[in-house]
């Protein structure tokens, strides 16, 4: 080999090595948050804002998302850290820190429930429902949590009906829609297209105006190694929110597209419209101490919690407020 084609093949290395480091560095540099959500539904336009027009890039972060069947699976995630964070009811963190580990409520945007009890044409009213069964989901969750209370309200316990887990609002509507069930709890997004022979018995905003739909959660560990990261998560979160709440045709086309709606479903107008009305979706992410303990000591009177656990255990407001100001006024 010459002295020119040393110094040509040495030179090409240095290139090679360089570009190389500055690729490596590159991809160290590229901040991912993972978050988990349940399945896309008619609401989605408002849930999966944040996934467009560069909310979570604004902040400096690429944003990842995974859907889940129900948000226990995505609690499980979180704990086997293959989520920094994911939407879902808080009493799944109550249980979960009852048993030792270290979820924590950032935020809840959907503070208002859009489910109910839906029931066929045979049931008139909810003390008709005893005997029956209702299908919710899995223990502790939502669904599950809102058919006990709500019938708590009309003096029936949850051992004179029978309750059966069947899987996400997809599956439960369509059990009462063909008959396999009497009743279920659903999401008001299957009012608009429900049989004349389906009619809502209970509205969840009514039995249970206590009810958290959807909080965002990380974890405390997650949260010490990336707090900033979860800072600027919130606040595109926040900014999303702010967005699909003051924009109603872009939010319902998006969901549309999600979804792969037909142009004749009604359902992405309806949901829309109905969370605007009862301001049930708020972006600022609040953690409402008085709902979060109502929830937690329905959880003690039905024996799925030991104790309330202090609002300090289950949450972590101060990643909230730095959001808030990095999102203004």
């Amino acid at each position: 080999m010459t002295a020119a084609t040393f110094k040509c093949a040495a030179l090409a290395a240095v290139v090679a090595v360089a570009v190389g480091a500055l690729a490596g560095s590159a991809a160290a540099q590229e901040k991912v948050w993972h978050h988990g959500l349940i399945n896309a539904k008619a609401d989605a336009g408002i849930l999966l804002m944040v996934s467009t027009r560069d909310f979570a890039a604004k902040q400096g972060l690429t944003l990842k998302i995974s859907q889940f069947k129900d948000d226990q699976l995505a609690l499980k995630a979180m704990i086997a850290g293959e989520l920094d964070s994911f939407e879902g009811g808080p009493q799944g963190v109550f249980a979960a820190n009852a048993k030792g580990a270290d979820a924590r409520i950032l935020g809840c945007h959907w503070i208002v429930v859009p489910h109910g009890i839906y029931a066929t044409e045979a049931i008139k009213k909810v003390e008709d429902l005893k005997g029956k069964q209702i299908a919710v989901s899995a223990p502790n969750s939502m669904p599950n949590m809102l058919a006990i209370e709500a019938l708590a309200k009309y003096g029936i316990t949850d051992k004179e009906v029978k309750l059966a887990a069947v899987g996400g609002d997809r599956e439960r509507y369509q059990a009462l829609a063909g008959g396999v069930v009497e009743a279920a709890v659903v999401s008001n997004e299957y009012e608009p297209v429900a049989p004349k022979s389906v009619h809502l018995l209970v509205a969840g905003r009514d039995a249970v105006p206590n009810f958290l739909r959807v909080c965002i959660v990380s974890n405390a560990k997650n949260l010490s190694e990336r707090g900033d990261d979860a800072v600027k998560f919130l606040a595109a979160e926040m900014n999303a929110l702010r967005f699909a709440l003051t924009h109603r045709d872009e939010t319902v086309a998006l969901t549309r597209s999600l979804i792969h709606a037909k142009p004749d479903d009604l359902r992405p107008a309806f949901v829309y419209d109905d969370a605007v009305k009862h301001k049930a979706v708020d972006p600022t992410l609040p953690i409402p101490a008085e709902k979060i303990q109502w929830i937690q000591e329905q959880m003690v009177k039905a024996g799925k919690l030991p104790k309330p656990l202090e609002l300090s255990a289950v949450s972590a407001p101060e990643y909230r407020e730095k959001a808030l100001k990095l999102v203004g006024p």
